[in-house]
This record gives structure tokens, sequence and C-alpha cells, in this order.
């Protein structure tokens, strides 16, 4: 089947969109035994492992260094800063709460796609976005009454996310996406490891818990992978 680039591309983040949301359920549903910080530690080490067999195995392997091209770094700033703050604020808010947030993310990436590859985009987007960032403003209801300060981590990682998205945009076409996805897992991965003792260090796990993490980190990767495609 021939498809169009934006069909093939809203398939991909199709897919994606549904990865990462059945592994947040999974982490929701652990991070009652374990810290957000040993969720993307154990994830990531059997996503690295996973990533890394099919690197080598597709001859997609490239330099470390470059982990240093700009938009690769800041891609990696991002995901990582984004998917600390999504955890902290998974464990914190109902995931329906944070899914309506998150749906200003397609506006904070196109609104970026105007400032940063000076994109046309209609009237119609324009207020499309005007009226997603105002629901989004009623969900977190940023007034003394009914605040929620973890509604701001989730904010805070729609933005670290929206850097992520346009910097994938500007990473060499060269680069397979198969190798930014490992540097992206293994980054993640890292992070997690960074901020396990502040949250209080490593906990015992039960079967169930390592199974769902395995699972979770089978997705975790496709995700990865169909986004940056």
């Amino acid at each position: 089947m021939n498809l169009s680039p934006n069909l093939r591309g809203n398939l991909l983040m199709v897919v994606a969109t549904a990865c990462f949301a059945t592994n947040d359920a999974l982490t929701k549903f652990v991070s009652s035994e374990i810290n957000f910080g040993q969720v993307m530690l154990v994830r990531g080490v059997f996503a690295m492992a996973l990533i890394a067999g099919l690197v080598v195995r597709r001859g997609a392997m490239r330099p470390i260094r470059t982990i240093l091209i700009a938009p690769v770094a800041v891609r990696i700033v991002g995901e990582v800063g984004g998917a600390i703050l999504f955890l902290a604020a998974i464990t914190q808010l109902p995931l329906a709460n944070l899914y309506s947030i998150f749906q200003a993310l397609p506006l904070a990436v196109t609104l970026g796609a105007v400032f940063v590859f000076n994109e046309r985009v209609g009237w119609r987007r324009w207020l499309a976005i005007a009226a997603g960032f105002t629901g989004v403003l009623i969900i977190i209801r940023p007034g003394v009454a009914g605040f929620n300060q973890y509604a701001l981590l989730a904010l805070g990682s729609v933005v670290f996310c929206s850097i992520r998205d346009l910097a994938t945009k500007s990473i060499p076409k060269e680069i397979p996406s198969l190798f930014i996805t490992l540097l992206t897992t293994i980054s993640v991965g890292m992070g997690g490891a960074l901020v396990l003792v502040p949250l209080g260090g490593w906990s015992p796990m039960s079967g169930q818990t390592l199974a769902l993490l395995i699972v979770a980190a089978i997705l975790l990767p496709i995700g990865y992978n169909c986004i940056i495609m």
C-alpha cells in the first residue's frame, strides 16, 4: 500500500501513543510498590538490551559521539526531563487528568514549529491552539481553590516533550531512528538511576511487578522508534 507521508506519520503516531498509554498504565500500577526512579532504571535495562540487539542486528550502530550532535543532545535532554516530570506526576494524578493536560503537547509542538521552522499555520489551527490551551488552564485550575501542584509537573513534562519533538525534526536523516532510540533509552535509564536514591532508594520487587516492567520495556522502545520515525 502506497501511503502518503502524512498518513504514514499519523499511523506511526497512533502506534506510539498506544504503546505509551499502555506503558503509562503499567507504570501507574507498579508505582504503589516502587518509586518512579526504580521504574525508569529497571524498565530501561530491559529496553536497552532489546534495542541494542536490534541495533547490532540491523547494522544501525553509530559512534557514541553522535550524542554530541546538537539536535540529538537536545532531544535526549527533552526526553529525560519529560520522563522524570511525567512519572513524578503519574504517581500523584489520575491518568485521565494527566492525559487531559497532555492534550496540550501537539498544540505546543505546532506553536513551536511556527517559531523554530517557520511553518505556516492557518487561522483554524491558531483557534485550535488557543482553545486547547484554554482547556488545559481549566483542567489545571491555576487558582488558590482546588489547585493541584502536581498538574504543574505534567505541564512541565509537556514543555520538555515538545522540545524533544521539535529537536527530533532536526536530527540528520542519515542517523538511524533505531540508534536514536537506543541513545534515548540509555539516557532515560541513567536518569532513573540518578533520581533513585533521592526518591528513597531500591525496593524489593514482586514477580508481578518485574513482569509488568518487562512488558513496559518492550512497549517503550517501540513507542520511541515510532515517534522518531
